[in-house]
């Protein structure tokens, strides 16, 4: 945790632990019901805040843990990038000790231009079939719904 969220954390937790203190014009100890309902919409106005204050600050630290995570994933995925081509590279080398060195690359391009073609086929069937982009199971259990509470359905 961050000194902040502990520091939010600890006032919170002295702000639930205290007690109500009253005067009244009397001065007796005991406060009466409309003191006692003003001191509690007092501490809950401030237990709020304080309790918002300790959200916004723990969502804060876990974004920014968040955004390292995704710059290392971002990073890792370029080095696999050069991976993959060093890879590539390394086929052409392999093929080239059988075949002409023209031919290898030619062969290697020739297979990635057909797995290209293939992602590219099954990529257009999957988005074909999540169009269109509306919830129709959920519109046509809303208007159930709406029909049932007008007492259209039996």
């Amino acid at each position: 945790m961050t000194d902040r969220t502990e520091s939010l954390s600890t006032e919170l937790g002295r702000a639930s632990a205290e007690q109500p203190r009253s005067h009244t014009s009397t001065g007796s100890s005991d406060a009466t019901t409309g003191e006692l309902l003003a001191q509690l919409s007092a501490q809950s106005s401030v237990l709020v805040r304080k309790e918002l204050a300790l959200a916004q600050a723990e969502l804060a630290e876990k974004a920014k843990r968040g955004g390292l995570g995704a710059g290392l994933f971002g990073g890792a995925g370029l080095v696999a990038l050069y991976g993959v081509g060093t890879l590539l590279a390394t086929i052409i080398i392999a093929l080239a000790l059988v075949v002409p060195p023209w031919l290898a690359a030619l062969i290697v391009t020739l297979v990635l231009f057909a797995v290209a073609a293939v992602a590219t086929l099954l990529g257009k069937k999957k988005v074909s079939q999540a169009t269109p982009l509306t919830p129709e199971r959920t519109i046509d259990n809303v208007k159930a719904d709406v029909a049932t509470l007008r007492g259209d359905r039996p």
